[in-house]
């Protein structure tokens, strides 16, 4: 389906790898200040929830869910909470386990089909704000989680609007395009922030015995192979191979039936075209754009290297606006 505004980059925007790096590069310096809430969560550990604004009566709620390793500090997230104070709008940033600046408490973190940990959030959210329509947004690995929890939860959700952008909803199709061509330097880049936080928890010993040798640690170059040692174990998954099968979105896009926005771009290089879902895979709630250009999560539409102009927050914003009363 095609955007009433759509996405259509200059010439000089169009290489997919400089889609996804320059906004890194360009991020706002600054962000809005925001407010942290810690939820103390029934296994013992707690999740962070950083806040723009307060709701209000009858004025949407908008949740963030970042991406692998991301956080509020996240180009993507600074952005959207920009556009949200432009726009006097409350949001609310849910850090994954171990994302908000301090490890967690146990020896599991986060993956990609977490949506236990959403379902508590939005529980909270219900009852600090009873009277606020919940939106979500996620974004790659945050999209992925709330794809499959739209899913599961059917018409049983508490979200009454929501967007998917960049997510790998075929988990598996996406770990083999981490290891292919230049993609290998994401992979890299990721793959050794997740060690360095495992490895922190391997060296401490209160969690007791984890599913994986120090030694070993290094020898974990890929995400299929980290995800096989650290991220299966962990979290009750037989091996990389059950965890993505369960975990992926795609699986779970049938059963939506919350307005939901899927944004994505077929040179994004975490991933191949094979991970779009056919359409009669896709529940008719959800909204499919797809567009030839964007990268991971970065959709810069035009202006100066130093001055990008970027699509994606308008796009997200007027798509948000359709659930805003009166």
């Amino acid at each position: 389906m095609s955007a009433p505004d759509p996405f259509s980059p200059s010439r000089w925007w169009r290489n997919r790898h400089l889609q996804t790096i320059w906004p890194l590069l360009a991020k706002p310096r600054t962000g809005p200040h925001l407010r942290r809430q810690r939820l103390e969560l029934p296994d013992g550990d707690f999740l962070d929830l950083d806040w723009l604004g307060h709701p209000a009566p009858h004025r949407p709620l908008l949740l963030i869910l970042h991406g692998l390793e991301g956080s509020a500090d996240s180009h993507y997230v600074r952005r959207l909470l920009l556009a949200c104070q432009a726009q006097e709008r409350c949001a609310v940033v849910m850090h994954q386990r171990s994302c908000s600046g301090e490890l967690n408490r146990l020896a599991r973190s986060y993956h990609s089909g977490e949506t236990g940990d959403l379902g508590l959030v939005l529980e909270q959210l219900r009852r600090q704000a009873p009277d606020s329509p919940l939106q979500a947004v996620g974004y790659s690995l945050g999209g992925n989680v709330l794809t499959k929890y739209l899913g599961e939860q059917g018409k049983h959700s508490t979200i009454a609007r929501a967007a998917v952008v960049s997510a790998p909803l075929d988990l598996a199709q996406c770990a083999r395009a981490m290891e292919q061509g230049f993609a290998q330097v994401y992979q890299s880049h990721l793959v050794g922030r997740l060690k360095r936080k495992t490895a922190a928890k391997l060296a401490d010993p209160s969690l007791g015995p984890l599913p994986l040798a120090p030694s070993r640690l290094a020898q974990l170059t890929t995400f299929y192979h980290f995800d096989d040692a650290v991220t299966a174990p962990l979290h009750g998954f037989d091996g990389a191979d059950d965890y993505y099968a369960r975990a992926s979105g795609n699986r779970f896009l049938a059963h939506i039936t919350t307005p939901t926005l899927l944004l994505h771009a077929l040179d994004d290089p975490f991933m191949t075209p094979q991970v779009v879902p056919p359409r009669e895979a896709i529940g008719p709630a959800v909204q499919l754009e797809l567009c030839p250009n964007g990268g991971h999560v970065g959709f810069i539409e035009g202006g100066w290297p130093w001055a990008p102009r970027f699509y994606l927050e308008r796009r997200l914003m007027r798509f948000f606006e359709a659930e805003q009363p009166g």
